[in-house]
């Protein structure tokens, strides 16, 4: 009895600290003007000393010579520049808590063919990580599951909420792929002393395997009379009327020519995730009509073949191919917070900084399929909207002051803040 007494105070404890003394915002209700502002559209466009009107969570309107409603609230954005939301598109927010310990992950589920899961049901909107990420402007995340093989389904959240039915933005919007990798490793230590085996022989086996099970579900589809009710096959129905996207974890070309694959034999609307080396083959991609997520820029190339600086230019190659792409950040270490400042990087090579930014904003909308709503600073769309008093692609000069979510006006407190206040309070590095 002791010790059940012990665990609920522990789990009590746990949750009351949970998000400190953070709470997601009511609805916004009545207008809001943004006025003075450098307003970055997030199309390519730059209005300078622009207003945004804000209406019941909605942007009302936006230019240089709006009509300010009665009554409206009003916010001073002189010197400052305003920018659309930033869109996380690969991220493991809300089901990683720490990397390190166990009880704290439920990203991943067993076995490799589990294209049924659902991430947005394991999505912890208390999650002390979220708020870290608004404070540096990234207000929308899509929650991918990871996996050996066929991961499960991935959904968009808004990182203001309750609960996970709260933060769903776009439920179970992809199915996520991880493609083995198709090239023998090196053998060290005790694997030296195993069996031999041949890990293309073992990854197209695999691949054969997914292209069969697609091609069943396809023919449980286009039956009509009666049938007993396949959880898997159904998970996947909306692949075939490209109502949802099939996510392909992918670097290498070898890999991504897999990945063509599947919209030449089943028409699936294909995103390449990863996609190093993705500008050898840009203009295929191209004429496939598939997108490409660059998860990771500060890295080393994929071959050693490559120029060192390769993951800076590939967002320029893809431009340039006119390829749909999006720039993310999946570093297990900065838990996404890097994401503006990969696409500053991207913009010193060979990207415009309205095109570093589109890459961060209105290009991951699209990919995601929720650009009718986010994405960019546009009428009717939600007012997802990030305030800074500077570059918000510079770590110099980024400060993100306000940041609004669905028109509603955001806490930017985070753990991290708080811990910045606490030992400089401590150390009498600042007055009080």
């Amino acid at each position: 009895m002791k010790k059940l007494i012990l665990y609920i105070l522990l789990f009590t404890a746990i949750a009351v600290d949970a998000q400190e003394n953070v709470y997601p915002t009511p609805k916004q209700e009545g207008s809001i003007v943004i006025t003075n502002a450098t307003v970055h559209v997030g199309n390519g466009q730059v209005l300078n000393n622009a207003s945004i009107v804000i209406t019941n969570g909605k942007i009302a309107a936006v230019g240089t010579s709006v009509t300010i409603p009665a009554g409206a609230s009003q916010v001073n954005a002189q010197g400052k520049h305003v920018y659309p939301g930033l869109i996380s598109t690969v991220s493991n927010l809300g089901l990683v808590e720490i990397g390190a310990v166990r009880a704290s992950n439920d990203v991943q589920e067993m076995g490799d063919m589990n294209p049924n899961i659902r991430a947005i049901v394991a999505y912890n909107s208390d999650s002390k990580v979220i708020n870290t990420l608004r404070s540096n402007g990234i207000l929308i995340s899509n929650i991918v599951p990871q996996g050996s093989f066929v991961a499960g389904q991935s959904s968009v959240v808004q990182m203001d909420a309750w609960d996970w039915e709260d933060a769903a933005y776009k439920k179970d919007g992809g199915l996520h792929v991880y493609l083995p990798l198709l090239m023998a490793r090196p053998r060290f230590g005790g694997a030296a002393g195993r069996p031999e085996t041949d890990p293309v022989k073992e990854g197209l086996e695999k691949i054969d395997g997914l292209k069969s099970f697609f091609r069943e579900a396809k023919a449980y589809h286009a039956e009509t009379g009666g049938r007993s009710t396949n959880l898997m096959f159904e998970s996947v129905k909306n692949l075939y009327d490209k109502k949802q996207k099939l996510y392909v974890h992918a670097n290498t070309v070898k890999q991504m020519l897999i990945a063509l694959d599947f919209v030449k034999e089943f028409g699936f609307d294909v995103v390449i995730v990863g996609g190093s080396d993705s500008w050898q083959i840009a203009d295929l991609l191209k004429q496939n009509s598939v997108s490409v997520i660059l998860s990771q820029m500060h890295s080393l190339p994929t071959l050693p073949d490559d120029d060192v600086d390769q993951p800076y230019k590939t967002a320029a190659a893809l431009q340039k191919a006119g390829v749909v792409y999006c720039i993310s950040d999946n570093d297990a270490q900065t838990r996404g917070r890097n994401l503006a400042f990969n696409a500053g990087t991207a913009a010193n090579y060979g990207l415009t900084k309205e095109q570093a930014l589109q890459a961060i904003t209105l290009n991951a909308a699209r990919i995601l399929g929720i650009d009718d709503k986010a994405g960019s600073i546009e009428v009717g769309k939600d007012a997802n909207i990030v305030i800074s008093e500077g570059d918000i692609l510079d770590m110099r000069t980024s400060i993100v002051t306000d940041a609004y979510i669905q028109g509603r006006k955001i806490d930017l407190d985070n753990k991290h803040k708080q811990l910045n206040e606490r030992y400089q309070h401590k150390y009498k590095l600042k007055d009080f």
